[in-house]
């Protein structure tokens, strides 16, 4: 996918978002990013929504569920929320949702630091493959693709989707 396709899938994301939010009149909302390619997105949907909390950023590697089994990467980073999240609205993004791991243990994470209001997910591109019962909110676009296919958000600048055989 070229640079211009994302950033047309972000500008509907963002639309989408702006009108979803004037229609439930959620005027304060906090976005927080998953490290690293929701951070990316995220980056840019914060930017384009004019949000004016800051970006929260969350690092899920010691909440999934295969961490005993792949372990921790070498360099990760905390996360980092700027904000109290009790009864707040919160966008949570990512850049692809798959099997729903990913977006389950950062609800988790979310939930440690209090209890939200409200979530909503907004994800760059949403790909066959769900094991758990998540749904996206706000989808850039939805892929199809073959068990053995893996796709990956490469960045920050320029952002592409790089397509791979995991076989």
């Amino acid at each position: 996918m070229s640079i211009n396709q994302i950033d047309m899938l972000l500008n509907s994301m963002a639309s989408y978002l702006k009108n979803k939010l004037k229609f439930q009149q959620r005027d304060a909302v906090l976005m927080i990013g998953i490290h690293t390619g929701g951070v990316w997105v995220a980056e840019r949907l914060h930017a384009m929504l004019e949000l004016s909390e800051p970006l929260g950023q969350l690092n899920i590697a010691f909440y999934r569920d295969d961490f005993s089994r792949i372990g921790l990467h070498p360099h990760v980073k905390p996360s980092s929320l700027p904000f109290e999240v009790d009864n707040r609205h919160i966008i949570l993004v990512d850049d692809v949702l798959h099997t729903g791991r990913t977006i389950r243990a950062a609800l988790n994470e979310i939930f440690d630091y209090g209890r939200p209001a409200s979530v909503t997910l907004a994800v760059l591109v949403e790909r066959n493959g769900r094991e758990l019962p998540i749904q996206p909110d706000v989808i850039g676009c939805s892929l199809c693709l073959d068990s053995g296919k893996q796709i990956k958000l490469c960045g920050p600048e320029p952002l592409y989707l790089d397509y791979k055989n995991t076989r």
